[in-house]
């Protein structure tokens, strides 16, 4: 079992910047990646940036230049720091933990963008 809490989402104007956190704790050896995916209100949850546990990334291309996602080893936590958002990123935002066989998901936090 994987346990993912996550912090940092709220309320910015356009053009400003929000950093996220997701720690993670539990079976965390057993973690191949780490990402953030997001879901707007009556849209699917899409996938906004993965990590492996080799450090490499996939971001969407909706949000690269803009966002950069980095981790502590130490902290087994994961961030995500959002610049130049625009009202468009407003979304629920999730963190995710893929082991063999399974993903585990955060509660998710609301992230709104005002133009």
């Amino acid at each position: 079992q994987v346990q993912l809490v996550e912090s940092g989402g709220g309320l910015v104007q356009a053009g400003g910047s929000l950093r996220l956190s997701c720690a993670a704790s539990g079976n965390i050896f057993s973690i191949a990646a780490m990402g953030w995916y997001r879901q707007a209100p009556g849209k699917q949850r899409d996938l906004v940036v993965t990590i492996t546990s080799g450090g490499r990334t996939n971001y969407a291309d909706s949000v690269k230049g803009r966002f950069t996602i980095s981790r502590n080893n130490t902290k087994n936590t994961v961030y995500l720091q959002m610049n130049s958002l625009k009202p468009e990123d407003t979304a629920v935002y999730y963190c995710a933990a893929d082991t063999p066989g399974r993903r585990y998901w955060g509660q998710g936090t609301q992230v709104t963008v005002s133009s």
